[in-house]
């Protein structure tokens, strides 16, 4: 049974997060028993929020529940990476460290991304939510150094099967959950719900 104390949330006032609420919940103990119902423990049932603050990569979440894929460029003249443009979101270029520019990639991903690799597993880890077996695919673009690893919704991966991206805009996690990837040609009406075409 909870401690029915009142539910955590957040908001941003002034530029800071004002918490509110309880983050940490004790539900009552429940006895474990063995199989001759000999006493061998408890529970003890916890519930707990945590904030997960995405600063310079909150344009890059909230854009999946909008049907668009962000990626961010290096412009300084002076790197050896200038003009490269890196999928994952990248605030910074990994060489110079200067602030990248951010680049909506939608397109180039409707029209050129590719399975580069995958696997299938019935582990999912941080994906627990995903249907299983999970097919993980790495995705690369024409014209980008950087690899981006993804899911696969519909069908069989294949190395070099051509993708297409979709994203969760009906209701959005705004996780990396909210982008998924299915063959090209792959069908509106076969779109897990809520997951449409960008």
């Amino acid at each position: 049974m909870s401690c029915g104390k009142d539910k955590a949330t957040v908001k941003v006032i002034g530029g800071k997060y004002k918490p509110n609420g309880h983050f940490h919940t004790i539900e009552a103990n429940t006895p474990i028993y063995n199989e001759s119902d000999v006493l061998m423990g408890v529970t003890n049932p916890r519930s707990l929020t945590h904030i997960h603050a995405y600063g310079g990569e909150s344009i890059f979440f909230e854009s999946l529940s909008k049907g668009k894929l962000l990626g961010t460029k290096c412009e300084n003249p002076d790197c050896e990476a200038n003009g490269s443009i890196f999928i994952p979101f990248r605030i910074h270029c990994p060489d110079c460290l200067a602030k990248n520019t951010v680049v909506d990639m939608t397109e180039v991903a409707n029209k050129g991304a590719k399975v580069y690799t995958f696997m299938t597993t019935e582990r999912t880890g941080a994906f627990n939510t995903l249907e299983k077996p999970i097919r993980f695919v790495n995705v690369e673009f024409e014209g980008v150094p950087t690899i981006l690893m993804g899911y696969l919704s519909v069908g069989e991966p294949r190395m070099g099967m051509k993708v297409v991206p979709i994203f969760q805009t009906k209701n959005p996690t705004f996780t990396i959950l909210d982008l998924s990837w299915v063959p090209e040609g792959t069908n509106e009406s076969q779109l897990p719900e809520g997951f449409t075409f960008g």
